[in-house]
């Protein structure tokens, strides 16, 4: 009996360690997918911000709050499935999604430098005017997540290497939940900033709490713009890579093959030949991403469904219904 009786704890203890391993493997993976994927993250981070500019800062938490549950019902409900089934099934189909992916980032780049250029004037976000208003905002803005999300979890699946189904599946949930919590609780520190600092500016007991709250204040709509910049940047950059990657993926080898040969070039430079490598793909992301996202954003502006009617529509909506959103009532 005794004998059974460690035999099986040994076998407990085979199955803990299994486990562990198992649980280890797991998180490994999901730091590597994870870290694949960062460019689109920071991108994702730097666009949430916007939605809840000019609104009361009672409401901007939950309205992140909203945001980040429909994040999570993006990622866990509408594109984990689909992806695993690729995944079975038509793998090939992976690489032209994501470069669908990639030229909708690389337009969305473009049109934020073209709207940069021209000065574009900022109109007053939808959330500040109401309920239905709020509602029709934070749709948008899963709308928008469903497109980076789509592009993490592709990237992410990219670089599993793990067979089995189910092992995909669980560092995919693990991506998933920590990349949504890394992005929107950023977003959440970011937007309350500079509530902080107004309360820090209260604060009678100390002159340096006071001064420091001050220059928080002053500093947050600075850093809200540098975000913003950034957020730009990493989508022709990232879009762009995208679709170099891609073309070299579905034979079209040249391009990628010339930027390949610069890195490797650069890359024998004693002590940063690294730095340079990465400086040179990125670079060349960057540029590639802003003349295909160009291209799109002329030929998207240029039919009857793109951007130039639906901003005439705005104008005239605004003209003809003056104030009418701001006679709904606070939600609560």
């Amino acid at each position: 009996m005794a004998g059974g009786l460690a035999a099986l704890l040994d076998d407990v203890a085979a199955l803990a360690r299994l486990a562990a391993a198992g649980a280890d493997d797991v998180a490994a993976a999901s730091a590597k997918a994870g870290s694949k994927a960062m460019g689109v993250v920071i991108d994702d981070a730097a666009v949430t911000p916007q939605y809840v500019q000019g609104i009361k800062p009672k409401r901007e938490l939950p309205i992140i709050w909203r945001i980040t549950k429909g994040s999570l019902r993006n990622k866990l409900i509408f594109i984990l499935p689909v992806l695993l089934l690729l995944s079975v099934f038509a793998p090939w189909l992976l690489t032209p999604i994501l470069m669908l992916g990639g030229l909708y980032l690389s337009f969305e780049g473009a049109e934020k430098i073209w709207e940069l250029v021209r000065g574009k004037p900022k109109k007053a976000p939808a959330a500040s005017k109401g309920a239905a208003a709020e509602d029709k905002i934070v749709a948008s803005a899963v709308r928008t997540d469903l497109i980076l999300s789509a592009e993490i979890m592709v990237i992410s699946m990219n670089s599993i290497d793990a067979e089995s189904l189910w092992a995909r599946a669980a560092v995919l949930i693990v991506v998933a939940l920590g990349i949504t919590a890394l992005v929107y609780g950023a977003v959440g520190i970011l937007v309350k900033m500079d509530d902080v600092g107004l309360a820090m500016t209260e604060d009678e007991d100390s002159a340096f709490t006071q001064r420091f709250g001050a220059g928080l204040v002053s500093a947050m709509p600075k850093v809200m713009d540098v975000i913003s910049y950034v957020g730009m940047i990493a989508m022709l950059w990232v879009g762009g890579h995208i679709l170099l990657v891609g073309t070299d993926e579905l034979g079209l080898a040249q391009l990628y093959g010339l930027v390949h040969h610069l890195e490797v070039a650069v890359g024998t430079v004693a002590g940063i030949g690294g730095v340079l490598a990465w400086l040179v793909n990125t670079a060349f992301s960057f540029v590639f991403g802003l003349i295909i996202g160009a291209v799109v954003a002329v030929i998207v502006h240029f039919l009857p469904f793109g951007h130039r009617g639906d901003e005439a529509g705005d104008a005239e909506h605004d003209d003809a219904e003056p104030g009418k959103t701001e006679q709904a009532g606070e939600p609560s």
